[in-house]
């Protein structure tokens, strides 16, 4: 498959300016080189984050919930089965809790109930005496199911981030991507946005002298744990003020200020809290609370997430570990089934990639669509039916390719296909009709061929230029680690060209190598390739820190390689 290295230009200005502040060197011209706006977004004190003020709606919404926790009226949190649903569902709980509201949630099972607030779960909520609906990462679209809310009496406020389609809900909203909303960080997630209403909330509650001796307005910050791991695990772009929430939650990871649960899956993922980083939140801790909206029930992952109780804490997080290991396993064999359908079988011509397997797991799909989305660099969408018979799709786009704008064109184009999408420009999730599979994947690849060509398909590797041999050191991997790095703010990756000394196959699909570079000597990483190379390669890295035994040492990730 073709691919190109390009390198990131940046700013001279900015980076003399961010050198001249007392900045290190080597981040400056990182920082440039990723259009950070001003000098202050290299900071990441809490200071820099923004105000809850503009937020549309926010202070009507923290005066209703002032009011519920006031009369002691019964708040149900309606959540999300994902990593971010899931910490916004903790969060709004302990938060809630803290301001000594009466507070209860409910989580949607994947299977049985599908995305998002509905009627069953309002009956639910009803059942269980609910005053006030609150839903987090979900709610933009539910429209049907706040009007029945509002039938059996009950008052609804939406907090959410996903994009609004033409119609809102008629009930208070709080989402950053709504109409006529100023709040400049429309990337938060929606544990972020929760974390703001909380703000709003105490800040109403203080307003109103409601706190006391015996009742202290709480310290949020002590919650940035679930607001950095949310954040991460949702993929979101992660610009000056995310990386402020995710940074300042990382640090209070590392002191070892953190929710009981998630140390314990720091525990049972075999990752060390006090080196914490953004990779160990999205490829570690997020996908075990993952799996339980996968495969299971997302209340098992909230219910670590709220656990206090170190040894109740272990258990959850043991149950979360084992059915992530579950959902590798299906995800291997799904993955190997989809590998020998016709459809990966990539026509020169060919822009997408539409699979469907009559036995794959629901829960899964988008793993897999991610899976060959890298391995094939085309928008990817895989199917499973659904209980009902229905398909149910997920899907990951390519950087060029707006995937929910894409899917909202076929809609429009091809009526009798699509029952219902959803998502952002990276990743979406879809319902076909029982029979349109085969129509759906002609339908998408005509409509997708007008919208990309075939040099939109080319990888492009961008990296930060070269690095001496004299920069590739422990300290430099250590500098780097300590940074937020994630989508929209790209980790770091250089070019240069080594000698390949040794190569060998590390267990059964890696490569371990000694490269040399101006009389330096390096060791390296291919992961998930046994490919024989060249004596001399032209390769994209990311210099990490390895902890080996207890010691931390140098190593390169190669990213990409080609014969120099």
């Amino acid at each position: 498959m073709a691919s190109k290295i390009r390198e990131r230009r940046y700013d001279a200005g900015l980076y003399q300016a961010l050198t001249a502040a007392g900045n290190d060197a080597l981040l400056s011209r990182l920082f440039a080189a990723r259009q950070i706006g001003a000098i202050h977004e290299a900071q990441h004190d809490l200071g820099q984050l923004l105000h809850f003020s503009e937020l549309k709606n926010i202070q009507a919404a923290a005066r209703r919930l002032a009011e519920a926790v006031i009369r002691h009226e019964r708040i149900m949190v309606m959540a999300d089965y994902d990593a971010d649903g899931a910490t916004a569902c903790a969060l709004a709980v302990r938060g809630l809790r803290a301001m000594g509201a009466a507070v209860d949630y409910i989580v949607p099972n994947r299977f049985a109930n599908g995305y998002g607030i509905s009627p069953p779960l309002v009956d639910a909520a009803r059942a269980a005496g609910a005053d006030v609906l609150l839903t987090v990462d979900n709610g933009i679209a539910a429209h049907e199911a706040v009007a029945y809310a509002h039938a059996l009496g009950m008052e609804v406020v939406v907090t959410d981030h996903h994009l609004p389609g033409d119609v809102l809900p008629d009930c208070l909203i709080v989402n950053p991507n709504q109409p006529d909303c100023a709040f400049p960080c429309k990337s938060l997630a929606g544990v972020g946005v929760m974390f703001y209403v909380l703000s709003a909330l105490r800040s109403e509650l203080r307003a109103m002298d409601y706190f006391h001796d015996g009742r202290p307005a709480p310290n949020l910050a002590q919650w940035l744990d679930l607001v950095a791991l949310g954040t991460v695990a949702d993929v979101v772009r992660l610009d000056h003020n995310n990386r402020v929430l995710v940074a300042q939650g990382l640090a209070r990871i590392r002191r070892g200020k953190m929710s009981v649960g998630i140390r314990a899956l720091f525990t049972v993922a075999a990752r060390d809290f006090r080196r914490a980083r953004a990779f160990d939140l999205g490829f570690f801790i997020g996908p075990r609370i993952n799996a339980a909206g996968r495969l299971d029930d997302m209340d098992l992952g909230i219910r670590c997430l709220l656990c206090d109780d170190e040894t109740q804490a272990a258990e959850l997080a043991a149950e979360l570990d084992t059915l992530n290991r579950e959902r590798r396993s299906i995800e291997q064999g799904m993955i190997r089934e989809a590998l020998e359908l016709p459809q990966v079988e990539l026509s020169a011509r060919q822009r997408t990639i539409s699979v469907f397997g009559e036995d794959w797991h629901q829960g899964v799909i988008g793993i897999v669509a991610g899976r060959l989305r890298e391995q094939f660099y085309r928008p990817t969408l895989a199917f499973a039916r659904g209980d009902d018979g229905q398909l149910r799709g997920s899907g990951r786009s390519v950087e060029q390719l707006h995937l929910r704008d894409a899917l909202d064109l076929t809609a429009k184009r091809f009526p009798h296909l699509i029952v219902k999408f959803g998502g952002h420009a990276m990743a979406a999730g879809l319902t076909l009709r029982a029979d349109a599979f085969e129509g759906f994947q002609a339908a998408f690849e005509e409509v997708v061929a007008g919208l990309i060509d075939e040099n939109d398909l080319i990888r492009e590797y961008r990296t930060d230029g070269s690095l001496d041999a004299a920069e590739l050191t422990l300290d430099t991997a250590r500098k780097l680690a300590g940074q937020v790095w994630g989508q929209g703010f790209v980790e770091p990756s250089f070019c240069d060209t080594f000698h390949v000394l040794t190569q060998k196959t590390v267990g059964t699909q890696h490569t371990k190598l000694e490269l040399g570079k101006d009389r330096h000597t390096f060791e390296a990483m291919i992961f998930r390739s046994t490919e024989p190379l060249p004596a001399t390669i032209r390769a994209v890295y990311r210099p990490v820190v390895n902890l080996w035994r207890d010691q931390e040492e140098l190593q390169l990730f190669i990213d990409y390689w080609e014969a120099a």
